[in-house]
């Protein structure tokens, strides 16, 4: 079965058009080398892809007929992905969080003013002293 479908039949990807895209990118390997979309895949193949920032590492377990169910996706390939890249997934997430919001405008004169108390130093108060 072609990358292309096979990804598409085991749901890493919603339309074969995409799954197709991704392969012409370079975002997919096979063994270890760049897939074409209409690369061949075969039981105990490793394929790595990666979307959303993740890197996803899979083995093909077996080759499904047609597009199967979401339950029915680990009797054909097996998820060898790290956990790290999903945790660091949701670091990811909450970093963004953290920045101001897009299309919010420019900063107000308090935002400025709390932006400057977070990245001053204390300062120290020396006293005058009589010589």
């Amino acid at each position: 079965m072609r990358v292309d479908k096979y990804l598409w039949c085991v749901r890493y990807y919603k339309t074969r058009n995409i799954a197709t895209e991704a392969c012409k990118k370079g975002h997919i390997t096979v063994n270890g080398q760049a897939a074409k979309p209409s690369r061949e895949v075969f039981p105990t193949d490793k394929i790595t892809l990666r979307r959303d920032q993740i890197n996803y590492i899979l083995t093909v377990l077996d080759i499904p007929a047609n597009r199967v169910g979401p339950k029915l996706v680990d009797i054909y390939r097996k998820d060898e992905t790290p956990a790290e890249a999903f945790e660091h997934l949701e670091l990811l997430r909450l970093s963004k969080e953290h920045y101001r919001a897009k299309g919010t405008g420019r900063p107000t004169k308090k935002d400025r003013r709390d932006i400057d108390d977070y990245t001053d130093e204390p300062s120290i108060d020396f006293e005058d002293d009589n010589i």
